[in-house]
């Protein structure tokens, strides 16, 4: 899109709608200029989170059906198919084996492998999925229902292994990075590893914070700072080049 060489930042991750004053979070992240992707986590909050980034610059909607509600919403599996040609950002979707949620591992499958084989018949779609404690089924699922022709998915918060980010990389994942990944060893070992051109930054706010307050898309720049410390580049390559790699992958799917 031509706004984004105007973007201060891309959060490719983020709730919106769960924040106290939708609204008013909708108008921070445009004034902050930064290109944000709201999710949603039923297809029952699209019509709303649609009505007010209809006519946004940089504040984007995704129809979703978050693997944690599935237990209790795939019959809305339907509701999310009717919404599709609406939109070409899915999310938040995908997988979830945590401990809470196991048990409806089945469902969720099923749910899954419903939204990609729906979204590689519609084309063009951008998702961004989630894969809790189950990187490689998610990864399984996304190489037999969603050829790389027909639509691509940015891994949200990946935390598999270094195996299957190179396994995700070779199926035409992006990955996005936030500042919660950035504090442990582990998730910054991974973030060393990433490719520097498959890259997005996101916050997933407000599930996570900075300062003791919920992230906001525009505390981005924080992350673009400590992936760049962790690569040992300066801070604007790495804002670069999540800006190049928001404009490839928003290029691949017009």
């Amino acid at each position: 899109m031509t706004e984004n060489a105007q973007t201060a930042g891309v959060d490719f991750h983020c709730h919106l709608d769960l924040y106290p004053d939708h609204e008013a979070a909708i108008a921070r992240a445009e004034a902050a200029r930064i290109y944000t992707l709201t999710v949603t986590t039923t297809p029952k909050a699209w019509a709303r989170n649609q009505e007010l980034t209809r006519h946004t610059r940089y504040v984007r909607a995704a129809l979703g059906l978050h693997p944690q509600l599935v237990a209790e919403r795939a019959a809305e599996l339907p509701l999310w198919e009717r919404f599709l040609s609406e939109t070409r950002y899915v999310g938040e979707v995908g997988l979830d084996a945590g401990p809470r949620f196991y048990k409806s591992m089945d469902a969720q499958k099923h749910v899954f492998r419903g939204i990609l084989e729906r979204c590689a018949e519609a084309g063009n779609k951008i998702l961004t999925v989630h894969s809790v404690r189950s990187a490689s089924a998610v990864l399984d699922m996304i190489e037999q229902y969603l050829p790389q022709d027909r639509g691509t998915v940015v891994l949200h918060w990946f935390t598999g292994s270094k195996s299957e980010a190179r396994r995700a990389a070779m199926l035409g994942c992006y990955f996005s990075v936030n500042a919660e990944m950035t504090r442990t060893d582990r998730g910054r070992s991974l973030v060393r590893e990433l490719p520097i051109d498959r890259i997005l930054t996101e916050t997933d706010g407000p599930f996570t914070q900075v300062d003791g307050r919920p992230s906001e898309p525009a505390d981005v720049k924080a992350t673009a700072a400590a992936i760049a410390d962790i690569r040992k580049v300066p801070v604007g390559a790495v804002t670069a080049a999540v800006r190049s790699n928001l404009s490839s992958l928003l290029a691949r799917h017009p």
